[in-house]
Order: structure tokens, then sequence, then C-alpha cells
């Protein structure tokens, strides 16, 4: 049998990146996916990939209601809900974030608020649901290296780092609440990967340099969104029915390594 056979799976943030690249990893592992995307026009190119056995919606993970509509959707397509991914983020670089004593309130507000707020809704709306139907659940969250192994040279932005500290607090807390309803937790951090939010990085010389020395696994390279694919499906699936509360990352050695800064 199929790791995910017949899992239903929610997964916020479906329809580029790291989500997609899961979404895809999920149906291949046998399950159906309820995809959520912020950009009309991805969503729309995410379903057509996806095919028959993804329900795909336009939504913003930040908003109220997001989630619920998602679960709904999930719920009407094929009955249940037995897994929520929560992929959904990025930087709010743009905004105003960056090292501390030049993060602007607006900065905090939407940075927080697209990292950590977005997390907060969509695993209480999950959580809602499994209670619901009263037989367990799995949610997975998306964190970073960011929010435990600092790297201050080149990814100095204090309220993403934050808000992936906060994403390890709830999920450990919301594991210890829940484990007795048979609803797990656990989170899932990347280092640098390539997506949409990696572009600064991945187009900087000096920083792929220094990624060479960070991430020395396979060459010394910039991640993959199919690198996560395996610890994905492992974490939302049965295999996983007694693991919760956990970090797990996958970081090409990130947190095991000093990285060279030139001099």
């Amino acid at each position: 049998m199929l790791p995910l056979q017949d899992k239903v799976i929610v997964i916020i943030g479906a329809t580029t990146g790291l989500g997609l690249s899961a979404a895809r990893a999920i149906i291949a592992a046998g399950g159906r996916v309820a995809a959520v995307g912020r950009n009309a026009d991805s969503a729309a190119a995410a379903a057509q990939v996806l095919g028959p056995s993804a329900a795909v919606l336009t939504g913003d993970a930040s908003q109220p209601g997001t989630t619920e509509a998602a679960i709904e959707l999930a719920v009407n397509s094929w009955g249940r809900l037995d897994g929520l991914y929560h992929v959904a983020g990025g930087s709010g670089r743009r905004a105003g974030d960056g090292p501390l004593h030049e993060v602007s309130d607006q900065g905090w507000d939407f940075t927080l608020r697209l990292n950590l707020t977005s997390v907060f809704l969509s695993n209480r709306a999950a959580v809602r649901q499994f209670m619901h139907q009263g037989d367990g659940g799995v949610v997975l969250n998306m964190g970073s290296v960011l929010g435990f192994s600092p790297s201050p040279k080149y990814f100095s932005t204090f309220s993403y780092s934050a808000a992936k500290a906060a994403i390890i607090g709830m999920t450990t807390h919301a594991a210890s609440c829940y484990a007795p309803q048979n609803i797990r937790f656990n989170v899932i951090a990347p280092a640098l990967v390539e997506t949409p939010m990696a572009r600064r990085a991945a187009e900087d010389e000096e920083i792929l340099a220094f990624i060479r020395t960070k991430q020395p696994l396979d060459g010394g390279r910039i991640g993959k969104p199919a690198d996560l694919d395996a610890a994905t499906i492992f974490l939302l699936s049965d295999g996983a029915k007694f693991v919760t509360g956990q970090v797990l990352a996958v970081d090409g050695g990130w947190t095991v390594t000093e990285g060279q800064n030139p001099i």
C-alpha cells in the first residue's frame, strides 16, 4: 500500500515551490489534496499539473476563513480531513523587515501576519475539524532553520526569524495539548531552498559561495523543493504515528556547519 493511500491532505500554499512539489508527491503516494494558493493564475496552473486527485482554490492564508474553505472543499470532495500541511509564508523584507534596529512597525506586522498568524489560523481550523471527526489527524508546519540557527550576515530578517521560532513553540504546545486526541503536530525546517522567496540569495554569488560551505551536502548547493518531499510524506503518514512535537531540519548540513564568511 502507498504511504498516503486515500489520505486527504489540505496544503496551505500549494500552488508554487515547496507546496506544489509536496502536493505532487502526496498524490504520487496515494493521497488526495485540497490545495490553496494566493495567486489565481498559479492556482489554475497547479490544477492542471495536479489533475483529478486535487481540488484547488484561491485564498489568502493570513485571512480568517481561508483554511475553513479548504477543509470544506476537502470534506465535500473526499469525505474527511486526514492532514494539514502549512507551507504558506514568505519574506517581509520589502515591507520593512531586516535587522532588529531597522525593522519598521509595518515590517513587523506584515511579516508576522504572513508567517505566524496564517499558521495559527490554519492550525486552529484543522484541529476543530479533527475534533469534530473524532479519530485524530496530523498537522505539519513549515518552519526554517533561521528560527533556531541564525545567519546574520546574509539572512538578517528579525521578524521572519521570530515568526519561525514562534511556529516551533506553537507546534510543540499544540502537540502536547492534543496528543490524547491522537492529533499530531510537527515542524519541517529547511535551510535555503530554490523558491521565489530565495531569488535574492540565489542570484548573489557571494551568498552562493557561503552556501557551498554552510550547506555542504551533495556538493554544497541550494536545496530543491523535492529535497523535502520524502520527509513530508513520512511525517504526514501513519509511519510517523508515534512522532509528535518534533522539528526536522532538512538543511543540507546548515545547522552543523559553521559556513565561511569572506574576510
